[in-house]
């Protein structure tokens, strides 16, 4: 308990802004020589299989980063007969529904939808009584991001915070750790109802990107995106196509609103690993 303490305080007194920075730099060195032993130490600390990537030769990759968010052979990750399926690799951390505005962030701490999604308080409202589910990508995970359903993008919003470590350690310790850290509030239209998808960042996590806009820039400041603008017909995204990723492990915290008509899967829990492709919910 009292090392636990420790590794806490220590994660809080981090430059942990700094470290990602020169995590970031690190990531996208182009030498032969230096990202093949990054990505040769990774795999080996990280035991990473490297038979389901499309590319199975790490010398192929030009940069740790493009390495670390390595597509997937396609018949490695079976797309489940579900309406709604898992869109990431990873650990179910929490799981449930939204009571009275308020999201599980591990036993003994909570933290409201209107401080994740930093959003208007009519939107955020939508999803005071609906359903959440929390995935956190541990660094040998694939970091790629899919579509759990068909959906229609509306709006993205880029949220500056801290870079607070997401892993199950810092989410018991850190009071509203999501809700403090940096994020990618993504919200679509669902035959199921609204949905929200937000991309947390954390230490070292060098970028948070989506298949329609790329990396997203760092700011102090936040941002707002609309779709469609006025060049484009509305973003529609079929499930299991990709919407994003990570350049560095991080979570994922899929939310329904209260009118959207669906049920997550009752044979999953808290601490349950999971695949891309899975299935996650259905629709009621």
């Amino acid at each position: 308990m009292r090392s636990n303490r420790l590794k806490i305080f220590v994660h809080y007194i981090l430059p942990k802004q700094t470290l990602t920075l020169l995590a970031g730099l690190l990531a996208n060195i182009s030498s032969r020589k230096i990202k093949n032993r990054l990505i040769r130490y990774f795999i080996q600390t990280y035991d990473v299989n490297m038979s389901e990537a499309l590319d199975e030769n790490p010398e192929d990759y030009a940069t740790f980063n493009a390495f670390f968010i390595r597509h997937l052979r396609p018949d490695c990750r079976p797309i489940a007969n579900a309406d709604i399926i898992s869109p990431v690799d990873g650990c179910v951390s929490e799981i449930g529904a939204i009571k009275s505005s308020m999201l599980i962030q591990a036993k003994g701490h909570s933290y409201s939808v209107q401080e994740l999604l930093a959003c208007k308080k009519e939107q955020s409202d939508l999803f005071e009584e609906g359903r959440f589910a929390t995935l956190y990508l541990s660094p040998k995970d694939y970091h790629r991001v899919h579509m759990p359903i068909d959906a229609v993008l509306k709006e993205m919003i880029y949220v500056p915070g801290k870079l607070f470590s997401v892993q199950p350690a810092t989410a018991q310790s850190i009071p509203n750790l999501f809700a403090r850290n940096e994020r990618l509030v993504v919200f679509f239209e669902t035959a199921l109802g609204p949905m929200a998808m937000v991309l947390v960042g954390a230490t070292i996590v060098g970028a948070i990107g989506t298949s329609w806009h790329g990396d997203i820039a760092r700011s102090s400041e936040p941002h707002h995106f609309k779709y469609p603008n006025d060049a484009h017909d509305p973003c529609a995204l079929s499930k299991a196509a990709e919407m994003g990723y990570f350049k560095l492990g991080s979570t994922v915290i899929l939310l329904f609103a209260d009118s959207a008509r669906m049920q997550w899967q009752h044979t999953i829990h808290s601490g349950d690993s999971i695949r891309f492709g899975e299935a996650l919910g259905a629709a009621l």
